[in-house]
């Protein structure tokens, strides 16, 4: 089974149209939803019979994300997609947005009636021109066939949606910066508690999802809760978008059911470019810890399995790495990343990310310390679990993940001032 759930329509001609996804069955669900009235609780109870997990990264249970609000609190309550994109190796939510608009408008209706929300923002990327005028276009189209707006398909229901374009901060993809953002607001992450479903946008209860995620829902309600975790495995149900980069010949974006083995992937994907044997794998996003090459090899694309291996899926952005690649290399560009996008709120992840760039940066250029290795070690230790988002852990835990299994690369630099690939 491939692209079967949020890449159904991509065979078609021109996919982003209103007209291909209804020939797809598009918007069936949402109209069989209005005019039998169904109780909302049993969108949610469905929703949880999927399986399915948030698919930006966190992994949280859907269904019970949405049943912590009350749909009987008075006032406004807001859904909120999260398509600020920025995790390193990750673009699967741009195929979504580009390919496949009127399904995630659809499943963002459907979760604003579960929850007694009428209002809806989808927050894009900056950087994503093309993907935010296609969803723009989506959204006209979907207005003038009368499912956004007031009284939808006369069900008395009503719902608006409106799309926020990002300014290009990474940690905007943190869910309450996004929110602090779309208020006009410098975008930083909140304390919590209170969490977004009883203290969200503008002071209301609101539920946030990420993009795949939200797309996800029209096939559950079409098809069944069990049906989407029967694609899947035990806690990871359905199937999921993979982004695959690196040194391989088809980088691109494979929905494959959670499960399926990594060694699948990678031959889907083309194979290792120039027949080069596999050096490492990135599993879910620059900030996952580094898995060995041939580790990787043994296991299954789902969340255990990934974990069992000390690592995490992520939002499913692999990057695989041949033995051409420095991981000190590799990893000073990472750590230069996430020095740049700090938000600077948090006194360790503030300074502790510029600490890890510059000892990094000093190792790949031939001015490492013998005491390096065990300084990264205490700095990432310091900033782990000691910040108000996980901006810092995503700094952490690459540099903890390299060194766990390139430590002698490392030390190589250090000892010999170069670098150990190509060495000979």
């Amino acid at each position: 089974m491939v692209n079967e759930v949020c890449l159904r329509t991509l065979d078609l001609e021109r996919p982003w149209l209103m007209e291909q996804y209804q020939s797809r069955g598009g918007y069936e669900v949402l109209k069989q939803v209005l005019t039998e009235k169904r109780a909302p609780e049993d969108i949610i109870e469905e929703v949880k019979k999927s399986g399915l997990r948030g698919r930006g990264g966190a992994g949280f249970p859907t269904g019970l994300k949405w049943s912590f609000i009350s749909r009987n609190a008075p006032g406004q309550k807001y859904v909120v997609c999260n398509s600020d994109e920025g995790e390193p190796g990750t673009f699967k939510d741009r195929d979504i947005l580009r390919y496949n608009p009127h399904q995630l408008i659809e499943g963002m209706i459907l979760a604003g009636y579960a929850i007694g929300a009428t209002r809806g923002y989808n927050y894009i990327r900056g950087e994503f021109w093309e993907p935010y005028e296609r969803f723009e276009q989506a959204l006209q189209e979907a207005r003038e066939a009368g499912f956004l707006g007031e009284n939808l398909l006369g069900s008395g229901f009503d719902f608006e949606l409106h799309t926020h374009l990002g300014g290009g901060a990474y940690i905007c993809g943190e869910e309450t910066a996004l929110l602090e953002s779309i208020e006009g607001k410098k975008g930083q992450p909140r304390y919590k508690p209170p969490f977004p479903a009883h203290f969200g946008l503008y002071g209301r209860p609101t539920i946030i999802n990420n993009t795949e995620s939200l797309a996800s829902i029209p096939m559950i309600l079409e098809k069944g809760g069990e049906w989407f975790a029967d694609i899947g495995v035990k806690n990871s149900g359905g199937s999921k978008l993979f982004s695959i980069s690196g040194n391989i010949n088809n980088p691109g974006v494979f929905e494959i059911p959670m499960g399926t083995p990594f060694s699948e992937l990678l031959e889907m994907a083309g194979g290792m470019k120039d027949g080069r044997k596999i050096k490492a794998v990135i599993p879910g996003g620059s900030s996952a810890p580094v898995i060995p090459g041939e580790q990787m090899m043994d296991l299954n694309m789902d969340y255990d399995s990934i974990a069992g291996a000390g690592s995490m899926l992520g939002s499913g952005a692999v990057i695989v790495l041949d033995d051409t690649n420095c991981m000190v290399k590799t990893l000073e560009r990472m750590s230069y990343f996430y020095h740049e996008e700090s938000c600077g709120q948090c006194t360790p992840c503030r300074e502790g990310t510029g600490w890890l760039y510059r000892v990094v940066h000093r190792i790949e250029t031939g001015q490492g310390r013998q005491e390096d290795l065990d300084l990264l070690d205490d700095v990432a230790d310091k900033i782990s679990g000691k910040t108000i988002c996980a901006l810092g852990d995503a700094a952490a835990l690459p540099v903890q993940g390299m060194l766990r299994h390139y430590r002698d690369e490392f030390q190589y630099h250090i000892d010999h001032k170069r670098c150990m690939v190509g060495a000979g």
